[in-house]
């Protein structure tokens, strides 16, 4: 009963430390420069489907992407979507963070 028990709270504890890694939107950095906190929010938020070399996995390599678009229409694109992708993966100062970041990339 005590094995079935530690078993148990075990595996709790690694479903809420794993929930917990997740991050939702509102960490505000802690002082980070812009772009480390767009890189962060990245790494918690996109890096899943667009790797974290930023290379592409399920979607689009965005290695250069800022040649392509504009901060405005990175950001556009992140609130509305676009292909596979849905809209509002990451919302407000972190989504405004992230598309400043992306655009650097040229």
């Amino acid at each position: 009963m005590k094995k079935k028990l530690m078993t148990l709270f075990m595996g709790t504890a690694l479903v809420m430390g794993l929930a917990a890694c997740g991050g939702g939107g509102d960490d505000k950095g802690g002082g980070d420069t812009a772009d480390a906190g767009g890189q962060k929010i990245y790494d918690q938020k996109c890096s899943s489907c667009h790797g974290g070399d930023l290379k592409g996995a399920v979607g689009p390599n965005l290695t250069q992407i800022g040649s392509k678009y504009s901060k405005d229409e990175i950001l556009n694109i992140i609130h509305n979507g676009q292909g596979g992708m849905p809209p509002n993966v990451v919302t407000g100062d972190d989504a405004d963070q992230v598309a400043e970041w992306l655009a650097a990339k040229k």
